[in-house]
């Protein structure tokens, strides 16, 4: 069904189109600021001093990305690729990029003309005393084309946004995801403090209660008095009166991982508690240097997209103040049976150049550019904030991890001397050169340092873990695939 002659169609297409080239090339240009990615200035060194296993070298990005195996615990490395496929905030985010990766093609729809096609069929009905009933129909189409040039860049900075706003939500998924398999890991490691805790408690349960024994014992043989053995008593009971709290430590943290992982509470109690020891820290830990960390840590990442999204924004802003052409085009076909609908006679042909041009809105323009500039005013400053939280974030982590090493060592060497001073005083009691109350207070400390100890343990294996966290680790390979 021909609807248009040759020369009619080409007269249609070709004068817009080379009236569009005209005046691309007479004034097509980008209004509004380039963006340029700001300065950062980061010290070569960090202000921590390197000990305890930490060195300035480069680490191996392949070890960073995946850190928790450096921590040498099967269990922990199964939950981690547990919550990488199951837990919401992860799902959540990955939503957020298909949502804008769409919302980038929405924009990017703008550059093409859009057509539209119509069409209806009336039936009308004439009815007179005089003259017999008398009916006709009417059919019509219409097919409507137009096309906002884009003669100062306004879609262009809107597509330069949406991109900036895609790698944003990008960055985004990573730095959740590098938030997220700490948390895992930290949770991870308090189940194992507490359980460790509970073993240290119930050891000393054990020798409490001989020594409460032979308290009673002598006691009975007219050799104490029952001071001692009340004593004994109230120490053993205190040393009992810890264990549910430990046991409540042990379930919480379980049941924090199981929302981590995306299951309910009790799906992974079989796994964990059977118990396993707190992961010991590597020997020693590549930390590199300050600016390798900025340009890895995602949130830096995507506060500086975020940056040059809104930089584009101010573009788009800026281009309502200039003059819009639009080429349109209509084709309408219109007779009274379908089947003549399409003759010639029955065919409107319209073409145009639009054109408008907001002249006075009483400064609303200008102030939207105001605000959008306020606006990146705002995000440049929170672009700052991001890398002054991410220094100071790994030089915590770095004395951390190094003093609560040192704080180990004093603490081991305290449990040491408090186990042999325990078994001096017993041996002591035993004989009869000592009252119990130097007994009372040996074991006393002895529970206090192995529980202090082991806190310290699972201090260590925590801190480092944030250390990772803080040089942006954990995001590389599982981020990636992800994100396809």
């Amino acid at each position: 069904m021909r609807f248009l002659s040759n020369t009619t169609l080409r007269r249609l297409i070709c004068w817009p189109l080379a009236l569009a080239a005209t005046l691309a090339l007479a004034g097509c240009v980008t209004v509004g600021p380039d963006y340029t990615r700001p300065e950062t200035p980061a010290s070569p060194t960090w202000r921590t001093p390197l000990e305890a296993g930490l060195s300035a070298g480069e680490m191996d990005l392949q070890a960073l990305a995946a850190w928790w195996s450096t921590l040498g615990s099967p269990r922990l490395s199964g939950l981690i690729e547990q919550a990488v496929s199951g837990n919401l905030d992860l799902k959540s985010a990955r939503a957020r990029i298909r949502e804008a990766r769409a919302r980038r093609g929405v924009a990017w729809a703008d550059y093409f003309p859009s057509l539209d096609v119509s069409g209806s069929a009336t039936q009308s009905r004439y009815t007179d005393d005089n003259v017999s009933d008398q009916t006709t129909y009417r059919y019509s189409a219409d097919f409507d084309a137009s096309w906002e040039l884009d003669l100062f860049g306004g879609v262009r900075r809107s597509v330069e946004a949406a991109d900036a706003d895609l790698r944003a939500s990008q960055e985004d998924l990573r730095d959740t995801l590098v938030s997220l398999l700490s948390e895992v890991a930290l949770n991870y490691i308090e189940v194992r403090t507490y359980q460790a805790r509970l073993a240290v408690a119930e050891q000393n349960l054990a020798a409490q209660t001989e020594t409460y024994q032979l308290t009673s014992w002598r006691y009975q043989a007219g050799l104490s008095d029952e001071l001692a053995v009340q004593q004994a008593r109230y120490n053993l009971e205190s040393t009992r009166s810890q264990i549910p709290a430990l046991r409540t430590g042990i379930q919480q943290a379980i049941n924090n991982i199981a929302v981590l992982l995306g299951e309910q509470p009790g799906r992974v109690n079989d796994a964990l508690e059977i118990r396993e020891p707190i992961p010991d820290a590597p020997s020693t830990v590549a930390v590199g240097v300050p600016a390798n960390v900025l340009r890895r840590r995602p949130d830096v990442r995507r506060a500086e997209r975020e940056l040059a999204a809104q930089t584009a924004r101010i573009g788009v802003a800026t281009a309502d103040l200039y003059p819009k052409f639009t080429l349109s085009g209509s084709i309408g076909l219109e007779a009274l049976s379908l089947n003549r609908l399409s003759e010639t006679g029955s065919r409107t042909v319209t073409g145009g150049l639009g054109f408008s041009w907001a002249i006075f809105r009483a400064g609303a323009v200008r102030q939207n550019i105001e605000i959008q500039s306020a606006l990146q005013e705002q995000a440049l400053v929170q672009y700052e904030a991001a890398v002054l939280d991410a220094l100071k974030e790994v030089e915590n982590a770095l004395v951390a991890y190094a003093q609560e090493q040192h704080h180990r060592d004093v603490l081991r060497a305290a449990a040491d001397a408090a186990q042999k001073a325990v078994e001096l005083a017993r041996g002591k009691y035993q004989a009869g050169l000592i009252d119990f109350s130097s007994v009372l207070d040996a074991e006393r400390s002895l529970l206090s340092f192995q529980d202090q100890l082991t806190q310290s343990n699972g201090a260590v294996a925590s801190n480092l873990v944030r250390l990772y966290k803080a040089l942006g680790g954990g995001w590389t390979p599982l981020a990636l695939k992800e994100e396809k």
